[in-house]
């Protein structure tokens, strides 16, 4: 995929801004995927990066070049959100969660400071350099699943900015959160993939549904 003009225009639109998410085939086709690497690059001293490598094997067909991308971004993202289906693509006949592990030393010092992996009905799994959470996904009737990732990439980065998180200047607290942290932010994410999957089309919660919950 290609936009001309688009490296100049995401430079300006992410001037100031605290908190810059990409993912998917902007980031692992090219030549496109290249002017996002480089408007990532530009934001990085400034905001904390978020990536969901999202992977569309159906249109992404070249899994070399996909990995290599992915961990490119890796390398610079400081939360990471990963499914189970996307790193078995990306790395076939590795543990998941050790290939989420090898993510977070990407970069040493540099790299990520939290990966995610989704795991469907077995709940989300996270690591910093603090410790490792795993939460149990809520039983819910399931009525659609599209929308579920992004409720739940969209609620972890929400539970990073409430705390402060966000911005470069918080990387090393973002790096540091301890297993207990991590956890609650499993948790609140899950909770808002679980209502989105328990209605018909991509329907994310509002935050008033969300805090109405309990254990929010």
């Amino acid at each position: 995929w290609e936009l001309p003009g688009l490296a100049d225009r995401l430079a300006f639109m992410l001037q100031g801004t605290t908190l810059l998410h990409t993912g998917s085939i902007a980031t692992m086709l090219a030549p496109g995927a290249e002017a996002v690497l480089a408007a990532v690059e530009h934001a990085h001293p400034a905001a904390t990066i978020s990536f969901d490598p999202n992977c569309r094997p159906s249109i992404i067909t070249d899994v070399d070049y996909a990995r290599r991308q992915a961990e490119k971004f890796v390398i610079l993202a400081d939360v990471v959100k990963a499914s189970d289906e996307d790193l078995e693509w990306l790395y076939p006949g590795v543990d998941v969660l050790e290939s989420a592990r090898r993510w977070l030393s990407l970069g040493g010092s540099e790299g990520p400071g939290m990966v995610v992996v989704t795991r469907g009905g077995a709940g989300p799994w996270g690591i910093t350099a603090a410790g490792e959470a795993a939460f149990e996904a809520p039983r819910v009737e399931v009525a659609d699943t599209v929308g579920a990732g992004d409720s739940f990439m969209a609620a972890l980065l929400s539970g990073i900015v409430d705390r402060g998180l966000d911005g470069a200047q918080n990387r090393q607290d973002l790096r540091g959160l301890p297993a207990e942290g991590l956890a609650e932010l499993l948790a609140h994410a899950s909770r808002a993939a679980a209502i989105t999957v328990s209605r018909p089309g991509a329907n994310p919660p509002t935050r008033a549904e969300l805090n109405a919950l309990p254990g929010e």
